[in-house]
């Protein structure tokens, strides 16, 4: 029990570290978001336009997977099967997605079709950065999808251990034994401790009757 309690706790220590991973990329998502909106709104103070969907896009997308982290950190301390099961499944959702759109991207020459018109040009901007720093951003993003995936090999490994609960009945019952010679032992020497009460006690009343009889 000893062993598997401690291999539960790597499993936890790890799923939350590459939770972590995940989050990180949330908050830098969420705060590059931030940034092409407050430089679309000193552009688009005076035209009133609404924010472009890439901006929604990229904001929903850091907040999602910052979300997707705290559930993940929940269920990696709980250990609980349906908060396990969900993290699994929305993680997995994530991965299909992105497996989508970069299939999208390299296999299609006219990918930039599928997308919607961008009237801020920050879409655009944004797929320059991209080329322009090309083998940073693949490290980048095989990263993440690599601390994604092993987010669900391990959320998988930590539901087939099970809750921490069964672990402590376990140990519960296995100490149950060792506690009652104890009580034995204790019940022994309460009985040896009543006998010569009792033995007194009928000696007394003896000696009670045998005095009444002489008088």
């Amino acid at each position: 029990m000893a062993g598997r309690a401690a291999v539960r706790g790597c499993v936890q220590t790890a799923l939350k570290a590459a939770n972590s991973v995940v989050g990180l990329a949330g908050m830098a998502v969420i705060l590059y978001a931030l940034w092409v909106l407050r430089a679309w709104s000193k552009q688009a103070a005076d035209l009133h336009l609404p924010a472009p969907w890439f901006i929604y896009t990229l904001l929903s997308l850091g907040i999602f997977m910052c979300l997707l982290t705290c559930s993940g950190h929940i269920a990696a301390e709980t250990a609980n099967f349906p908060c396990l099961s969900c993290h699994m499944i929305f993680v997995f959702l994530l991965v299909i997605l992105e497996g989508a759109i970069t299939a999208d991207v390299f296999l299609n020459s006219n990918w930039e079709e599928d997308f919607p018109n961008d009237p801020s040009g920050k879409f655009d901007e944004f797929k320059n950065f991209l080329r322009s720093n090309f083998e940073i951003c693949e490290w980048v993003g095989l990263l993440v999808v690599a601390a994604q995936a092993l987010s669900i090999i391990l959320a998988m490994v930590l539901r087939a251990l099970g809750p921490e609960r069964e672990i402590d009945y376990d140990s519960d019952d296995d100490a149950v034994p060792a506690r009652l010679p104890l009580l034995r032992n204790q019940a022994q020497h309460g009985a040896n401790y009543v006998e010569p009460n009792l033995s007194r006690s009928s000696d007394s009343w003896s000696v009670r009757i045998l005095d009444k009889a002489n008088k």
